[in-house]
């Protein structure tokens, strides 16, 4: 790796006084042993003859992570730290996040004119290149940082509450761009496959129930029954107002707003409504708040989302042991686009802004953006797949190998990313 040989060299050289690369790759690898000591623990679990999370389990505890861990977790970490200063200085993470996407999505088009997947999987394999798991990964991994004696973020609590609150934000935001753009994605891509579907099954043997629904709708018109587009084919048309209106109306219905207000993203509406109201912020955040109770419940409610996230995603990965008719060539695309080339393209943007001044001197806000570009594929996506019945075994075969992988991936460039800000 470009940063190990760096590194290296900076040793022999003397330039590195606090920390040795031995250092900073324990203080990188303990955290991923963690994940994948309990996703381990969550595979083991949801296997046939243990069945404690079996689908069922997994489906109401995904529902209570979702509901009620991840909000509490969000809006309690943010009400603590944000305000009206933290706000201008966090301003970069939603652009970062924003080209974490755009890179991705550019690379996964690559991909496909490379692999040339079947028209269904299209939109995965962009999801999976454009959206990394920016919340439950940063959630366990920054707090796990933070603890280690040779963390080179100073004060183990101070991190521990500053990093969960660049994690709880970028949870937020990934949440929002998953939703409105993943989302949208994979919907036109399984909407293509099935109008590809309908064109081929118009064919000879078709043809004979073709021609009867032709006559029935013929029949139809003379009995005076025929579709809406020949009954008011005569009638003047809509005005534009009322054409732009149905054209927005559908547009925020396929946008699925419901998922686009997910309650992690409400949760962080209200953290960032406490956090810069100073009126609501004296009565809740504080020892002497006389409604401390609350951020004490929502901290106690948050420290379960951690655990349970990580239980879930090993539930969720046994199934792509099951294997499917994936090629190869797409899972090995994926992985070199999420753990080669989107960390070099995140180094380049990060240290670019922080030259530029665009990124404050903060190493630990640096570490969370470089982050954001080395994470493996987002876990909504799994969901995304099974709404719209398009990829499901494919996206469990592809999660698998980029969680599998993640393990040395995340703790070499964990590694290189802590050389880089020390």
């Amino acid at each position: 790796m470009m940063c190990t040989f760096l590194g290296y060299r900076y040793i022999i050289f003397g330039g590195y006084h606090n920390m040795g690369l031995l250092d900073l790759f324990i203080t990188s690898s303990i955290p991923v042993l963690k994940v994948l000591l309990i996703t381990a623990l969550g595979s083991y679990l949801a296997l046939d003859r243990i069945d404690i999370l079996g689908d069922d389990a997994l489906k109401h505890l995904n529902n209570i992570v979702f509901f009620v861990f991840s909000p509490a977790l969000v809006s309690s970490n943010l009400a603590k730290t944000i305000t009206y200063e933290s706000m201008l200085k966090l301003w970069f993470m939603p652009f970062n996040i924003l080209v974490t996407f755009i890179v991705g999505s550019v690379l996964g088009w690559v991909v496909i004119q490379i692999t040339r997947p079947p028209t269904h999987l299209r939109g995965l394999v962009i999801g999976c290149c454009a959206a990394g798991n920016l919340g439950n990964m940063l959630l366990i991994i920054i707090p796990a940082v933070c603890k280690e004696k040779g963390s080179p973020f100073g004060d183990p609590d101070v991190c521990h509450t500053y990093g969960m609150a660049y994690a709880s934000l970028s949870m937020a935001i990934g949440a929002i761009y998953i939703w409105s753009y993943v989302y949208n994605i994979v919907r036109v891509s399984s909407s293509r496959s099935s109008k590809q579907l309908v064109q081929l099954s118009d064919s000879p043997t078709s043809k004979s129930s073709t021609e009867s629904l032709l006559s029935s709708r013929a029949e139809d018109h003379e009995n005076g029954l025929a579709l809406p587009q020949d009954r008011f084919e005569n009638k003047p048309q809509a005005s534009v107002s009322n054409k732009i209106k149905r054209q927005l109306v559908t547009l925020f219905e396929k946008m699925n707003l419901k998922r686009l207000f997910a309650p992690s993203t409400t949760g962080a509406i209200g953290g960032f409504v406490i956090g810069l109201v100073p009126q609501i912020r004296r009565l809740i955040i504080g020892d002497s708040a006389p409604f401390r109770v609350i951020e004490d419940t929502a901290l106690l409610l948050g420290d379960g989302a951690i655990p349970a996230l990580t239980l879930i995603m090993g539930g969720n990965l046994l199934k792509g042991l099951k294997g499917s008719g994936i090629k190869k060539s797409i899972v090995f695309s994926i992985l070199v686009v999420r753990y080669l080339l989107m960390p070099l393209v995140g180094i380049v943007i990060v240290k670019g802004a922080v030259r530029f001044g665009l990124v404050h001197n903060n190493p630990l806000y640096q570490f969370v953006l470089l982050l954001q570009f080395s994470l493996p594929p987002a876990m909504n996506i799994g969901t995304i797949t099974q709404l719209f019945g398009a990829g499901e075994s494919e996206c469990s075969v592809i999660m698998l190998w980029c969680y599998l992988l993640a393990s040395v991936a995340l703790t070499l460039w964990s590694t290189c990313f802590l050389w880089l800000v020390s």
